[in-house]
């Protein structure tokens, strides 16, 4: 068996836990803290922050595909 075989092998197994972990933190928990902000919701100064609207949270990337998929298969069934 050749190197890259091997190495094709571990990595497959791995980057699919990590895609199942990272679907399941997004099911569970679909905000984050506000990567400006550090969901505090202000900025630099006592404005509320631009980016999060003072919230804090912004939706996880993962979130924003499942809504976007499920968005496709609605207007799909239509």
């Amino acid at each position: 068996m050749d190197p890259s075989a091997i190495i094709a092998s571990l990595l497959c197994p791995f980057l699919t836990v990590v895609t199942l972990g990272h679907l399941i933190l997004c099911v569970v928990s679909p905000f984050g803290a506000c990567r400006r902000c550090h969901g505090r919701g202000r900025g630099r100064t006592y404005r509320h922050c631009t980016r999060c609207d003072g919230t804090g949270l912004r939706i996880r990337f993962g979130r924003h595909l499942w809504n976007d998929i499920r968005r496709e298969h609605q207007q799909g069934q239509r």
